[in-house]
């Protein structure tokens, strides 16, 4: 089924069938689409500027050990 289909599907719902599927949707995780992504980067080299920035930032003394931070929060 495409995102058109579906969509013409949703318009076809009475208006708490609308409602229903709203709800359903704000259940599903998108959150992992997320990371993947973010693995798809990484594995490109998309990120490698900010991780050679974080390793210049060490290395200048730039950074503080992440306990210390987490103990002022």
């Amino acid at each position: 089924m495409s995102v058109a289909e579906i969509i013409d599907a949703v318009k076809e719902l009475s208006e708490n069938e609308k409602g229903e599927f709203l709800d359903r949707l704000m259940e599903i995780d998108f959150e992992d689409a997320w990371d993947r992504q973010i693995e798809v980067d990484a594995k490109a080299g998309r990120l490698d500027h900010l991780w050679q920035k974080a390793l210049e930032d060490i290395e200048a003394g730039r950074t503080k050990p992440l306990d210390e931070v987490l103990d002022h929060t």
